[in-house]
């Protein structure tokens, strides 16, 4: 055992365990090729010493900064948030650092801006969130810095690009589905913004639902909207106030659900008795508000998680050099239809 007072080293955990200095660096570097029973008694003497290696050393022995970055600009917080606590957990997990960024996708210095942050951290791979996944310009300026990338939720995938995504055409197809079920046949839809991948793929998936039932929509019960709870609330304001008003409102996020709550509620008219309302990602909210919304439960910490699993693998020098093919590396997670107190039968 090392001396009292004095800082544990890689030589001490070696001897320790009974192993290389190179097997653990290894098991410390999370890098595959060491035998399990091998990996769980380094981490026992790691643990027991409360050894910490020296991120400096780390960096200059692998060539890496231990940083991964995460790029988003999107106005809903929640969507954000849970982007954030799943690529943090999982990079501690993996002995990386998270560095979150936020950029206006049209500001017209955006290049430049990336070219000073991949300067200024030298990250080992960025995570990039809507509508940045899909800005060739932000592409390409990682592209030439040689930053690898992980897209969440692009638009399309890209060739040789990791992607992680759920399929929001079939989430929206099952909620959609969901209200015919229930009797609903003036369903409205309140779209996300255009600049969102995600809220062509939700409307593709309403009117998908709608045309399998011998439905058209009805463009007067489509609305525009930005993801935000005022933005749900006025567009609830404008179908409500028709003549012939919808028995249901699908609005393509939480945030916007939580809109058509308020305008519901602000016009006297009870949910779900009078019109049924549901939602789109399962944010917190959805199961606090009165009455629980029905949603989608989109993965989006599991996706996070995912993305940095991704990005990690492909930077360990011993690892292949990559999927076996191009469809591994476009992965596709499960998503949840969560039906609570705000739909019903009509």
């Amino acid at each position: 055992m090392t001396p009292r007072g004095t800082t544990p080293t890689i030589v001490d955990v070696a001897r320790e365990a009974g192993v290389s200095i190179k097997t653990v660096s290894r098991v410390l570097n999370h890098e595959p090729g060491v035998h399990e029973s091998t990996r769980d008694q380094v981490l026992k003497v790691v643990e027991a010493l409360r050894y910490r290696p020296k991120q400096s050393a780390r960096s200059l022995a692998g060539g890496r900064s231990f940083l991964i970055g995460l790029l988003y600009y999107d106005p809903s917080a929640i969507f954000v948030g849970s982007v954030q606590q799943g690529a943090t957990v999982r990079c501690r997990e993996l002995g990386y650092h998270l560095v979150v960024e936020s950029l206006h996708n049209d500001a017209p210095d955006l290049r430049q801006q990336i070219d000073r942050m991949v300067m200024a951290l030298r990250p080992d791979g960025m995570i990039l969130t809507p509508p940045l996944c899909d800005n060739p310009e932000v592409l390409a300026a990682l592209r030439e810095n040689g930053t690898p990338c992980v897209l969440m939720s692009p638009e399309r995938d890209l060739r040789g690009v990791p992607s992680v995504r759920m399929d929001d055409v079939h989430a929206a197809e099952e909620i959609t589905n969901l209200l015919l079920s229930l009797g609903h046949q003036r369903i409205a839809f309140i779209k996300g913004p255009p600049d969102q991948s995600a809220s062509a793929a939700r409307y593709q998936g309403f009117v998908n639902a709608l045309r399998a039932h011998g439905l058209e929509p009805d463009p007067e019960l489509i609305q525009p909207g930005a993801f935000t709870f005022e933005s749900g609330r006025e567009a609830a304001h404008q179908l409500l106030s028709r003549r012939q008003r919808p028995t249901a409102v699908f609005a393509s996020n939480d945030d916007m659900a939580l809109g058509v709550l308020a305008a519901a509620q602000r016009l006297g008219l009870p949910v779900p008795n009078d019109l049924s309302v549901a939602g789109f990602d399962d944010s917190p909210t959805a199961a606090l508000v009165w009455p629980p919304l029905t949603t989608v439960r989109q993965p989006v910490a599991e996706m996070a998680r995912t993305a940095v699993e991704m990005l990690v693998t492909g930077q360990r020098p011993d690892a292949s050099a990559g999927p076996a093919d191009e469809a591994d590396l476009h992965k596709v997670l499960r998503h949840e239809l969560v039906v609570r107190d705000s739909t019903r039968a009509r």
